[in-house]
């Protein structure tokens, strides 16, 4: 296995929910941020704030889920931008965690919704986007349409240097045949984020290590069982990263209730550092 280094590990705002405390839901009808919404307490820090608390806990790099976002003010969105330079912190990836091009009736609603937000990407400069290949069953007619739509956002998106990716996520990508089918269409124009989590069943790791080999990014998420990590199962899905090639980096995803959320990043953390020692 090759080194995974601490250059390699980087965290989501996912699993910072109950430090960060506000979530702002999305409205997919109009481009605007909602509401404020305390869905885990009033937080103990803002997201301006963010970057140079994940400095001073080892971490340089940061995904930023949408609903995290409280503005997106070109103001707002510079201080942010500002911030991630000054803690010499990179903004990995924006999760525009919304909308389904693929729905029969709001899917052409749904692609602007998110060609707006690859816009918010590129002015925060992130180096990624991570948009939803889609939500509906998958069938040659649902993936096809995603296919297509994720073709006009890449085409909308010439010339940028923020790199689309979708996921192994929701029912259209339920399995490594429908990944292939929608990632052999995009012809390299879209790549992969592929996640350890999303997929359950006695055929997981066999079915990450079918599309690990096109994986560009990961999101290393572990599961915790009373507080403790899972080690078999997250060795298990390392292995299968590294022995597919994967050299990205590994997002750290925690989302459970404890050890709590600095206690588990850092298990994670230590853990893939460990592993691959």
């Amino acid at each position: 296995m090759a080194a995974i280094t601490a250059d390699r590990i980087a965290v989501s705002t996912w699993s910072l929910h109950r430090l960060l405390g506000t979530t702002y839901p999305h409205d997919l009808t109009r481009f605007e941020v909602g509401p404020e919404h305390q869905t885990y307490g009033e937080g103990e820090e803002s997201l301006l704030g963010l970057p140079s608390v994940l400095a001073n806990h080892g971490y340089h790099r940061l995904e930023i889920v949408s609903f995290h976002l409280r503005s997106i003010d070109p103001v707002y969105l510079g201080e942010l931008r500002d911030q991630l330079k000054i803690a010499n912190v990179r903004l990995q990836t924006l999760l525009i965690d919304a909308g389904d091009v693929t729905h029969p009736e709001h899917g052409a609603r749904d692609e602007r919704w998110i060609a707006r937000w690859i816009e918010i990407a590129n002015e925060l400069g992130a180096e990624h986007a991570r948009i939803v290949a889609g939500m509906q069953a998958p069938n040659p007619e649902t993936l096809d349409r995603s296919a297509a739509a994720l073709r006009r956002l890449a085409d909308g998106n010439a010339g940028s240097p923020v790199r689309l990716v979708t996921e192994n996520w929701n029912k259209l990508l339920a399995g490594p045949e429908q990944v292939h089918y929608l990632l052999d269409r995009l012809e390299g124009r879209i790549g992969l984020l592929a996640d350890f989590g999303n997929w359950r069943g006695p055929d997981k790791y066999e079915q990450l290590g079918s599309i690990f080999p096109r994986a560009e990014l990961c999101h290393a998420k572990a599961s915790f069982i009373d507080g403790d990590l899972d080690e078999v199962d997250y060795a298990a899905c390392v292995t299968v990263a590294e022995e597919a090639g994967y050299r990205g980096p590994y997002t750290l995803i925690f989302d459970s209730d404890v050890p709590g959320e600095w206690a588990g990043l850092r298990a994670e953390r230590d853990f893939l550092l460990r592993e691959a020692a």
